[in-house]
């Protein structure tokens, strides 16, 4: 597990290479804000010794932030990121380790016949019932149970820093709103039962949409709600207090909706999801930071915002944009190769935009 003491050596080992606000906090553990994803990539040894290789890089050179989940590239996400804390030089307690799950995994790799593996691997051995799956996802506790033990075993840890419900907007498909958020309820009881036993230190949700859609969107949900059944879970479970302390969602230059979007009930009014995150002290985890490599291209990012964002390359600017709003821990971007991980991680060492900065990115338009 993340350990305060070693987070915060392995932030006075680069400190001075970043520039300032680098390194961030969540729940007393210093942080990169700049994360490693995981998620793009075939299911071959080929990635797998990609992946490996620039892990550990990035551990060594300035990012303790890793971003899997049990499902990416069949678990082979999750087992490579494994090897490559056990393989680097940083410490395992320096390191915050976060994954997911939800979508139901295949396993090393895709299936001549994955409806028959579902059916064969969850549905026939009881651990999914077919009620509960919604195009490919789950979250009744008992599966994640089994899911949050695959995820332990394929990392080779004794407890998950950071364990998301994966995507939970995706039940909406098939039921209403107020059940979702009954299911939320029962899933975070759970998680927050592991979370007693040591399993896992923290827990959340990873999202696609939910979070920054208008209110009367098919796939909307309260943000205020979420926490607040995140609070009810650890009642519940008989906690002191909640282990709920995290959500990732999409933001980029492009995908802005999570700070212009006023969809979730604050103290004095609507609010966007991230200003209630940041009211509310919630750790927030940018996903698609650089648009899975689009915005690494010249002229991906309008000129206007170009201008008043530091950084020598497109993609360093545009972590730089991610990493600038207001409640944000860490923008997480995919490092398959090590020549990616030396360019995103030289981001950090330029400023990140101010609080008024990053307010007129958005009213020059």
């Amino acid at each position: 597990m993340a350990t305060k003491e070693a987070t915060w050596d392995y932030r006075d080992r680069f400190d001075e290479r970043f520039a300032r606000t680098y390194f961030r906090a969540l729940s007393g553990l210093a942080v990169s804000s700049i994360g490693a994803g995981t998620y793009l990539g075939e299911p071959t040894d080929a990635t797998d010794d990609r992946y490996r290789e620039a892990l550990t890089a990035a551990l060594e050179s300035g990012i303790n932030v890793l971003d899997t989940a049990i499902n990416y590239r069949a678990q082979r996400s999750e087992r490579v990121v494994g090897e490559a804390i056990r393989g680097s030089e940083t410490d395992r307690e320096a390191v915050l380790v976060a994954t997911k799950g939800g979508f139901v995994p295949f396993d090393g790799s895709r299936p001549a016949d994955p409806g028959r593996f579902v059916r064969e691997e969850y549905v026939d051995s009881g651990i999914v019932d077919p009620d509960e799956l919604v195009r490919g996802n789950c979250i009744a506790p008992d599966y994640l149970d089994d899911q949050l033990d695959r995820s332990l075993s394929n990392l080779g840890l004794d407890t998950i820093d950071l364990y998301y419900v994966h995507n939970p907007e995706t039940q909406l498909g098939e039921h209403s709103r107020e059940e979702v958020y009954d299911r939320l309820e029962d899933a975070f009881t759970r998680l927050e039962e592991r979370a007693a036993a040591g399993d896992l230190r923290h827990y959340g949700v990873a999202t696609w949409e939910c979070f920054r859609v208008p209110e009367d969107h098919d796939s909307y949900l309260s943000l205020p709600e979420v926490v607040r059944r995140g609070r009810e879970a650890s009642k519940r479970a008989g906690n002191a207090a909640t282990h709920f302390r995290a959500v990732q969602l999409p933001f980029n230059v492009h995908m802005a909706d999570a700070f212009t979007v006023a969809a979730h009930e604050g103290a004095d009014g609507p609010q966007s999801a991230l200003m209630f995150a940041q009211e509310s002290g919630l750790n927030v985890f940018t996903s698609a930071s650089i648009l899975q490599g689009d915005l690494a291209d010249d002229g991906s990012i309008p000129e206007s915002v170009a201008a008043r964002i530091e950084g020598d390359t497109p993609a360093q600017r545009a972590i730089n944009f991610a990493r600038s709003a207001p409640g944000v821990t860490a923008s997480l971007v995919g490092m398959g190769s090590t020549e990616h991980v030396a360019e995103n991680v030289d981001a950090g060492t330029f400023e990140p935009l101010g609080a008024s900065a990053f307010d007129a990115v958005f009213e020059s338009g």
